[in-house]
């Protein structure tokens, strides 16, 4: 297995920033549901870390569960803008204020499916928190409420963000350079 220090590119975010920045959006997230009903919806599994550790920073009653999609088509940097659902939700969500924690949203796609299919489900509100936002990558319009950091267009990792499903367990978020990644065999 390769090591990461042999493509990472640069660290954008180290641990004490991510931790910081957690810290301000489960409190900015407790000001606006407080006195309301909150149901957390983690996008599994790059949201996952992100979601496990913003959940202790808010302090406002919630509910926790997760959704899994697929959307990729082939290679690194592509999507096939088709998405999949993998684990839907268990919990009714009607009527209920939603909060779907994802760990990026860059062409929109697939925020925009889930969107659009959790909407036909009559929830009272649905907003979107993002660990990173990779806004000149947007295909398509999407309205991030709550963000992490404002990342570049380049091929990101660590803190949840995998390279073939590998490397989510780095405390950091840094930049790859594809060029020196060998992908394991």
């Amino acid at each position: 297995m390769q090591k990461y220090t042999d493509f990472i590119d640069e660290v954008l975010v180290d641990q004490p920033g991510i931790e910081k920045r957690v810290r301000e959006l489960g409190e900015q997230i407790s000001r606006d549901y407080a006195g309301q009903d909150l149901l957390v919806v983690c996008l599994l599994r790059g949201g996952l870390t992100f979601t496990a550790d913003l959940t202790r920073w808010i302090s406002v009653e919630h509910e926790l569960d997760c959704m899994s999609l697929s959307s990729y088509g082939t290679g690194h940097y592509s999507s096939s803008g088709n998405v999949r659902v993998n684990l839907d939700l268990m919990t009714n969500i009607e009527g209920r204020n939603v909060l779907l924690v994802e760990d990026i949203v860059d062409s929109g796609r697939t925020m925009a499916h889930v969107l659009m299919m959790l909407k036909t489900r009559d929830p009272k509100s649905v907003r979107i928190c993002v660990l990173l936002d990779k806004k000149m990558r947007r295909e398509v319009e999407v309205n991030v409420d709550y963000v992490g950091f404002d990342v570049p267009d380049k091929y990101v990792f660590g803190y949840g963000i995998d390279i073939d499903e590998h490397f989510r367990h780095l405390p950091f978020i840094a930049t790859a350079d594809l060029e020196k990644y060998q992908k394991p065999e």
